[in-house]
C-alpha cells in the first residue's frame, strides 16, 4: 500500500508524503541487498539474463523511489520533506557505494565482458558492460579491502556536504528581503514587478514592497531599478550569500573546503593525479590540459570582445548617466540602458509579447513540426497545483510524458533542470514484454501570474524553457530500450548539454517566435504578434556584451577544472588567480560566489562546468544543419534534418559515443566555426 512501492505507472504525489519514504526506501535497500547476495554467488552464471537483468530491474526500483524522494527535496524543501530526505540520504548513499566496491560483481562483469556470450550481445549491451567495467573501477572495487571502508566513508560524508551546501544556499537567498515603503524608490521598475512586490508583502501583512534574492524579483532589480542604493544592497545580499558575512550555520566556506579534500582523497586512492583526471574520466575530454587547452583558447578569441563591450559600457556611463565609476550592481542597468539607446528596445518591452500560454504554444508546435510528434494536455497528480502535465504521441502511440512546474517558489531551489521520473525500456525477461514509456520532470523558477495578467516571460525565460525542454526531449524521444543507455542515462556529461543548447538556437528565429507571442496590456490580451521591427532590434542586438558572457563562462570554467586539478584549498585566491588570467571585470572582494556554485558544490559538475562551452560547439555546429536548410525549405523548421537530429542525437541516447552520434548526424567531425558566428566573434559577422 505504500505509493513510493509503485512502479506500474505515474509517481502518485497525491498520496506520497514524508512518512512513506523510510518504510519504502529500506524495505528496497533490503531487497537490492538480497538480491546482490544471490547475484554475487558462484552459482549464478555471469550472463545477461541470469546477472546483468535482474540486478537492473533491483535497482530501477530503488531508483525510482529515491528519484520521487530527491525530487520533492529539490521542489517542496519543506521541513519535513528535508528532514526525510536527509535521514535516509546516508544510508542509499551507503548502498551504493557498496554496491561499486563489491569485488564479486564486479569480476562478474569482468567475466562476462570475456566470456562467450559478449560477443553474442548487442552493440547497446556491450558498451553497457564495458561503462559497468569503467564505473566498478571509479567505485572503488579494485581498492585493497582495508581501504574501502575510508572510500565509502569519503562518499557519505561528501552527498551530505552537497544537501547542506543547496540547503544553506536557499535558505540563505529566502532569508533576505530589501522592504520598500517609499513609491519613488521604484523608479525604473517594470508595473508586473512592482504588482508582484506588492503581494509579497500582502503575504507578510507588511505595507509597502518586498523584493526577496530569488531570480524573479532579484534580476528586474538589478537591471532595472534607478535607486543605486537598492541596488547595491540587493547586490551585496546576493553575492554574499552562504558565505562568512551572514548566519554561521549557512556558511559554505567550510563545506567548500572539506569537499575539495575529499575529492582529493578519492582521487589520489583511485590512483588519479587529481580530482579532475577522474571526473573526466567517463566524459569525452582527453585530459585536464585539454579542457584547460580549450578554455584558454576561448578567453583568447572572446578577449577583444569583451575588452569592447566594456570600454563601451563605461564611456556610455560616464558620458550619459553620470557615473563615473561602474560598479559591479551597475553593470546590469547602465547595460539595459545602453541596449535602450543603442537599439530602442528593452527587455521589458520584449517581455509584454510572451504570455506563458503563447510561449508554449510555440514551444510545442516547434518541437511537432521538427521531430514529428503530438504535444496534448494529459492529467496526472503533482506535488503543487500549479504544475501541468503533458504528454507526447507519434503517429498516435504514446512516446512519453513530462511534468512542466515553472513557477518559482520558496520551498522550490533556485535554477532550471531537467529530472528523469521514469526511463524508457524494454520489460520482461528476454526483452519480451510492453516498452515502459519515459517520463520527465521540467522546473523553472519564472515569475508566477499575479492578479489578473498571465505570467510574462522575458526572452532569457524562453531560452531557459526551451533549453530544459531540450534535455527533456533526450529522456523522451529516446528509443533505447535498455535502462542505462536509455535517454540521457550514459550520455557523457560534457555532451549532454548539446540538445538543451541546440533547441535555444531556435528562440531567435522569426517564423518561431512569430506564432509564439501576443501582446498583453494592462490585464488584458490585445493579440498583437511580435512586430518585425521589434525583432529585428532583437537579432541586431543578440551579441550585445557577448564577448563578456563569453569570458564569464570561461572564467567559471577555468576555476572550476584548476580547482580540482590543482589541489587547493585557497578557493577564493585561485578565483582572483583566474580573473586577473580571463576577466576584465572584478567584483568587489568581498563577493563569493564560490558559495553560491551549486552546479560543482552542490550538483554534478565538478571539474565539468567546461561541459556548457564544450556543447555550445557541438550544438552550434548540429543547428547549422538546420540552417544549411533554409535556401530549400524556407525556414530552419525543416522536419527532414529534425527527423535526422532525432535519429542520430535523441534516439539513440547514451548506447554509443557521443562523438560517433554528432558524427552521424553531421557527417564528420565538430568546428567551432558555427559557435563564434553565432556569438558574433568573427571579424565578418
Amino acid at each position: 500500500m505504500n505509493p513510493l512501492l509503485n512502479f506500474t505507472g505515474l509517481p502518485r504525489f497525491a498520496d506520497i508524503t514524508p512518512e512513506h519514504v523510510a518504510p519504502a526506501v529500506r524495505q528496497l535497500l533490503d531487497e537490492n541487498r538480497a538480491l546482490l547476495a544471490q547475484l554475487e554467488q558462484p552459482a549464478t552464471p555471469a550472463t545477461w539474463n541470469d546477472f546483468v537483468q535482474p540486478m537492473t530491474d533491483a535497482g530501477e526500483r530503488l531508483g525510482r523511489a529515491w528519484g520521487v524522494v530527491g525530487h520533492m527535496h529539490g521542489v517542496n524543501d519543506v521541513p519535513e520533506w528535508r528532514e526525510t530526505y536527509n535521514a535516509l540520504l546516508s544510508e542509499v548513499t551507503r548502498f551504493f557505494a557498496e554496491l561499486g566496491q563489491n569485488l564479486a560483481l564486479f569480476q562478474k562483469f569482468k567475466a562476462l565482458a570475456v566470456g562467450p556470450e559478449y560477443a553474442t550481445l548487442s552493440p547497446t549491451r556491450q558498451r553497457i558492460i564495458d561503462n559497468e567495467i569503467r564505473d566498478f573501477r571509479l567505485a572503488g572495487a579494485e581498492l585493497p579491502a582495508d581501504q574501502k571502508p575510508r572510500f565509502q566513508a569519503i562518499q557519505e560524508e561528501f552527498s551530505a556536504l552537497a544537501a547542506k551546501f543547496s540547503e544553506n544556499l536557499l535558505d540563505a537567498t529566502n532569508a533576505h528581503a530589501e522592504w520598500v515603503t517609499d513609491e519613488q524608490r521604484l523608479a525604473g521598475l517594470p508595473d508586473d514587478v512592482k504588482v508582484a512586490a506588492r503581494a509579497a508583502a500582502e503575504r507578510d501583512d507588511k505595507p509597502g514592497w518586498k523584493f526577496t534574492l530569488r531570480a524573479p524579483a532579484y534580476m528586474p532589480v538589478m537591471q532595472y531599478a534607478e535607486d543605486r542604493d537598492l541596488r547595491a544592497r540587493m547586490y551585496r545580499a546576493y553575492a554574499t550569500r552562504a558565505a562568512e558575512f551572514g548566519n554561521a550555520e549557512w556558511n559554505n566556506g567550510p563545506l567548500i573546503e572539506r569537499m575539495l579534500l575529499l575529492r582529493a582523497e578519492e582521487a589520489a586512492m583511485l590512483g588519479f593525479a587529481n580530482y579532475a583526471e577522474l571526473s573526466l574520466t567517463p566524459k569525452m575530454a582527453d585530459s585536464p590540459a585539454q579542457v584547460a587547452a580549450f578554455l584558454r583558447d576561448m578567453a583568447v578569441k572572446a578577449r577583444p570582445y569583451a575588452e569592447r563591450d566594456l570600454a563601451e559600457l563605461r564611456e556610455f556611463a560616464a558620458k550619459e548617466l553620470g557615473l563615473a565609476k561602474l560598479e559591479s550592481w551597475d553593470m546590469s542597468w547602465a547595460a539595459e540602458k545602453l541596449k535602450l539607446a543603442r537599439y530602442a528596445f528593452s527587455d521589458d518591452e520584449v517581455k509584454q509579447y510572451f504570455p506563458e500560454h503563447k510561449v508554449l504554444e510555440g514551444l510545442f508546435r516547434a518541437v511537432e513540426t521538427l521531430f514529428g510528434v503530438q504535444i496534448l494536455p494529459d492529467s496526472a497528480p503533482a506535488w503543487h497545483p500549479a504544475v501541468r502535465f503533458f504528454r507526447i504521441e507519434r503517429k498516435g502511440k504514446l512516446v512519453g510524458q513530462f511534468f512542466l512546474d515553472l513557477y518559482a517558489r520558496e520551498t522550490k531551489r533556485g535554477g532550471a533542470w531537467m529530472a528523469d521520473a521514469i526511463s524508457r525500456r524494454l520489460i520482461g525477461v528476454n526483452g519480451d514484454g510492453a516498452i515502459q514509456t519515459p517520463v520527465a520532470f521540467l522546473c523553472c523558477n519564472f515569475p508566477a501570474p499575479v492578479g489578473s495578467k498571465p505570467a510574462t516571460f522575458t526572452h532569457d525565460d524562453v531560452l531557459t524553457l526551451f533549453h530544459e525542454t531540450g534535455h527533456g526531449l533526450h529522456h523522451l524521444l529516446t528509443e533505447v530500450e535498455e535502462l542505462a543507455v536509455s535517454g540521457i542515462d550514459g550520455v557523457e556529461w560534457d555532451a549532454v548539454e548539446l540538445p538543451s543548447q541546440f533547441m535555444e538556437n531556435f528562440c531567435w528565429e522569426w517564423d518561431v517566435l512569430a506564432a509564439m507571442t501576443a501582446h498583453v496590456g494592462d490585464g488584458e490580451m490585445r493579440g498583437e504578434p511580435l512586430p518585425r521591427t521589434l525583432y529585428d532590434k532583437m537579432i541586431a542586438a543578440k551579441n550585445f556584451q557577448s564577448g563578456l558572457f563569453t569570458l564569464r563562462q570561461v572564467e567559471f570554467a577555468l576555476f572550476d577544472l584548476r580547482l580540482h586539478s590543482e589541489g587547493r584549498q585557497d578557493f577564493m585566491a585561485l578565483l582572483g588567480e583566474v580573473r586577473r588570467e580571463v576577466a576584465v571585470i572584478v567584483p568587489p572582494e568581498w563577493s563569493r560566489f564560490p558559495q553560491s556554485f551549486s552546479h560543482i558544490f552542490g550538483g554534478g559538475y565538478a571539474a565539468g562546468y567546461y561541459s556548457y562551452k564544450w556543447a555550445e560547439v557541438l550544438s552550434a555546429d548540429a543547428y547549422a544543419a538546420f540552417e544549411e536548410a533554409v535556401p530549400s525549405v524556407g525556414t530552419v523548421l525543416d522536419a527532414t534534418t529534425g527527423e535526422r537530429f532525432w535519429r542520430e542525437i535523441l534516439a539513440v541516447g547514451g548506447s554509443r559515443p557521443a562523438l560517433e552520434s554528432f558524427k552521424a548526424f553531421r557527417g564528420r567531425e565538430p568546428s567551432p566555426d558555427a559557435l563564434l558566428r553565432h556569438n558574433g566573434m568573427v571579424e565578418n559577422a
